[in-house]
């Protein structure tokens, strides 16, 4: 695949007049990379992953909705912003934050039919004042379907490994109520027969090599790629990024806007397929080498889309590991 997300060389950044430091936020925080927590992401990563998301389907009847599991193979580019990105402030000083741009592609593997491009930007935030807040970490992406996110939260960098990557599902649940655990997936299968892939269905599409444990806990994805990449070798340090287009854990930030298309007005609840929120933790993870070759870089990500239709919040699900090339 062709990538193409680099600013032009001599394109840098510098605000007019300058930011002056040290402002007072400016000053607490100036790392010795600016890019921090996302140092080590500039360059292009490839790799493969899992999707799963419920579409809707028209007519509604005899069934709104379709299932689609696709193996994928991955791309995602990160150039680095040259010079500090001014915002100005009135309530308090001003801050400059510091990013990439990025570029991601994601094909399904067994025939190469794009599913997924998504050009965006990561940055870090400077602790400020007012509002109160902690330094974060934002990402902010335009997807082609219809929809952009704002998504902001925490970063960690951790010595040693492995971190442990938690179960998750896609399993539907009606608005207004909590998701259901891992633990009530034969019951919601009950319903929502297209999570049995030993269930024939004309509303399912599953690519070669999906497996009924994928479907179950997408997150084991990751977690099979984690424990092999570690054989005979180990983890050297993880940096932990998570974001959310919710109020937690950053307050008064973030949020998903969508189409015309996708919003389609109030009845039934939730459009057309509105996607209403977007969490995403991703593990930057250095692994050490062995036999004098050199450490290797690898990038996995699990992130959840909500999408709203005909009253009920289905779960999509995107998960990769990848390697620096």
């Amino acid at each position: 695949m062709t990538v193409i997300a680099e600013t032009d060389p001599d394109f840098v950044f510098q605000g007019i007049p300058e930011i002056e430091a040290p402002g007072a936020a400016q000053a607490l925080v100036t790392p010795p990379d600016p890019l921090g927590p996302l140092a080590e992401l500039p360059g292009t990563w490839k790799g493969h992953g899992f999707n799963a998301i419920w579409r809707p389907h028209h007519p509604d009847s005899p069934q709104d909705r379709f299932l689609e599991l696709n193996l994928t193979t991955e791309t995602l580019a990160f150039t680095e912003i040259n010079g500090a990105i001014p915002n100005r402030g009135l309530l308090m000083p001003d801050i400059s934050m510091f990013g990439l741009t990025y570029m991601q592609q994601i094909a399904q593997t067994s025939d190469g039919t794009g599913l997924h491009i998504e050009p965006g930007i990561w940055a870090t935030v400077p602790p400020t004042t007012d509002p109160s807040e902690p330094a974060t970490v934002v990402r902010m992406a335009s997807i082609p379907h219809g929809t952009v996110i704002l998504a902001q939260g925490s970063a960690q960098v951790l010595a040693g490994g492995p971190q442990h990557i938690p179960d998750n599902n896609i399993l539907p649940f009606f608005l207004g109520t909590p998701p259901p655990a891992n633990s009530a997936f034969a019951s919601v299968a009950a319903t929502f027969t297209e999570l049995n892939l030993s269930t024939p269905t004309a509303f399912r599409f599953a690519s070669p090599g999906v497996t009924q444990d994928m479907v179950k806990n997408p997150n084991s994805v990751l977690q099979t790629a984690l424990q092999t990449s570690l054989e005979g070798t180990t983890m050297k340090s993880r940096t932990f990024l998570h974001v959310s287009t919710t109020d937690n854990p950053i307050k008064g930030g973030g949020g998903t806007a969508n189409t015309a298309f996708l919003e389609a007005g109030s009845s039934p609840p939730g459009g057309n397929a509105k996607a209403v929120e977007v969490d995403a933790t991703f593990w930057i993870e250095t692994i050490a080498g062995t036999g004098g070759t050199p450490d290797t870089h690898q990038l996995q990500y699990s992130q959840l889309v909500q999408l709203d239709f005909n009253g009920i919040r289905w779960p999509h699900v995107t998960v990769a590991t990848l390697v620096k090339t």
